[in-house]
């Protein structure tokens, strides 16, 4: 479970990137548009140009999106010296494909793929990095990083005898990866067909489920979050082969100047477009947020105003939710399960109501990616939406203004004596032994917010012996310890606004840092190799 769970939050390093090549593409499509933009977009002109080298620009992560996983993977599986992995795995990717295709050339009709033919013209080849090869897309690459990782994390500090030294290092895992690789190639050139038979027959049930499919698919990428696998419910969906092969956004970028230029219902030109999670995160936010201030008492509600205005603008705008979700997650957790049925059910409706398209993340995504380029068309549809919307923010606002008073739930500042008013529980803190010397060794301020939490937190994750390893998602520091009673409570990592919380599960622990995790995680490990070193 652990490794799944690292598996997930590392695969969110190169999903990152998609939402800002997402929108440099629906710009593109915009800009590109003669009905909307005039003649000045007509095909030939400067203007047209331009924006047709911009838009090629922003299919580069779309194009190469294997070999972006491929090396993004390492970056957060790897205990130690992650850019050599990440080297090591792009090494190992590109020797598994020339492999592939040297197997494929040698022994055309023994494994049914003739590259005589042209990749182009035989489904199921495709050109990865020039070499002609077996698609097996994102899923090839996060198996083929993954074993490279952890050949780099086994063997990378392998010492090797003095006269073999020149071969240690990175060297070594790249001459351990070759082998490993070659086995690999024909073990995948033997059973890959089988395997896309079954993506294909997965394809098939998952299209064929209707809105059963789409409200079990937001539900659970909803209810997941506190476990850290629903990167395993929209990833697969939404850039790998589980609905088409190349992934719904690459499938909807790729045709986004047919939608925009027919009058056709978009749910009948992409049937199995149903990336619409984003607005649970829009309009469901705004009622979380206005049941929130609505219970405050009035001496509090400028505090808590303060505090659910940019946590609420962050979740509209870019679709990070979790200052939200957090804060009822670990006082309430009943109340983020009917967070996530409400926001399927929505989705749900909406899709039934013809709502297809690229709406992951917040407003950015839906007006960039959608409204804009296809509004022409299609106004009707997403006056619907926003209709539909604007309609359950009203009912999480009464929901969820209902349950917190009638349970009397103690959220931020609902307390007349709550002298901090913060976005998570704030309990007496119970000081253990020895506790106020570890705050003033933990709070020595570095001059640079990210060491200072990276040292605030190590000492709170009980010490340096204390890690096994670290990686992070969007919002999330995610650790394995070896002592989970050494970890400290929400209340040390919430002290003083140094995280927004912290959740526990076994020897896993997630301290929810925010957007600033990858610079915080850089610092941590920074720290922990320091001590390391120091032996």
């Amino acid at each position: 479970m652990n490794a799944i769970k690292r598996f997930g939050s590392a695969m969110i390093v190169p999903v990152l990137m998609f939402a800002f090549f997402g929108i440099v593409l629906g710009f593109a499509t915009l800009f590109k548009n003669p009905s909307i933009m005039g003649s000045i977009a007509n095909e030939g002109t400067t203007w047209f140009k331009v924006w047709s080298v911009i838009e090629s620009g922003g299919w580069t992560i779309f194009t190469h999106m294997e070999v972006v996983f491929a090396v993004g993977l390492p970056l957060s599986l790897a205990k130690k010296a992650p850019g050599h992995a990440a080297l090591a795995a792009l090494m190992g990717y590109l020797m598994f494909n020339t492999f592939v295709n040297a197997i494929l050339t040698q022994w055309p009709h023994t494994f049914g793929a003739n590259l005589e033919k042209g990749v182009e013209n035989v489904t199921g080849l495709k050109a990865i990095a020039g070499i002609e090869t077996l698609d097996t897309n994102i899923l090839g690459a996060i198996i083929i990083s993954g074993i490279v990782t952890w050949i780099h994390n086994r063997f990378y500090s392998k010492k090797l005898p003095e006269m073999l030294g020149v071969f240690s290092g990175l060297t070594f895992v790249v001459t351990i990866s070759f082998f490993v690789m070659l086995v690999l190639a024909v073990i995948t050139c033997m059973i890959w067909p089988t395997i896309q038979n079954g993506i294909s027959s997965l394809q098939g049930f998952i299209i064929g489920s209707g809105y059963v499919g789409v409200w079990l698919y937001h539900f659970l990428e909803r209810v997941l979050i506190p476990t850290g696998l629903h990167h395993f419910i929209y990833a697969p969906i939404e850039v790998g082969p589980v609905i088409v092969n190349h992934g719904l956004k690459a499938e909807w970028f790729k045709h986004i100047n047919e939608f925009a230029s027919s009058t056709k219902a978009l749910k009948e030109q992409f049937p199995y477009g149903f990336m619409l999670q984003g607005n649970g995160k829009v309009f469901g936010a705004i009622g979380i947020a206005l049941a929130m201030y609505a219970t405050t008492p009035s001496e509090n509600k400028k505090k808590i105003a303060a505090l659910l205005i940019p946590a609420t603008l962050t979740a509209v705008v870019v679709g990070i939710t979790e200052p939200l979700e957090f804060t009822f997650l670990f006082i309430a957790p009943y109340l983020f399960v009917i967070h996530a049925l409400l926001a399927a059910t929505m989705d749900t409706l909406m899709y039934g109501f013809g709502l297809v398209g690229n709406f992951g993340g917040g407003l950015l995504d839906f007006i960039a990616t959608n409204w804009i380029p296809l509004d022409q068309n299609h106004w009707l549809t997403y006056v619907i939406q926003v209709g539909i919307g604007l309609a359950f923010t009203v009912i999480y606002f009464f929901l969820f203004r209902f349950l917190i008073v009638k349970f009397d739930i103690p959220l931020p500042g609902r307390k007349k004596d709550t002298e901090d008013v913060k976005l998570f529980n704030k309990n007496d803190y119970k000081t253990k032994k020895g506790q106020q010397d570890q705050d003033k060794d933990a709070k020595a301020t570095t001059g640079n917010e990210y060491e200072d939490k990276a040292q605030y937190y190590l000492a709170g994750l009980g010490g340096k012996d204390n890690i096994v390893d670290v990686t992070n998602c969007t919002t999330r520091l995610r650790l394995t310890v070896n002592d989970i009673d050494q970890v400290e409570e929400s209340d040390y990592f919430t002290r003083d606004q140094m995280a927004h919380g912290l959740v526990k599960s076994g020897k896993n622990v997630q301290v929810v840092v925010g957007m600033s995790v990858p610079q915080v995680r850089e610092a941590f490990e920074a720290l922990v190799n320091e001590e390391e070193d120091k032996k």
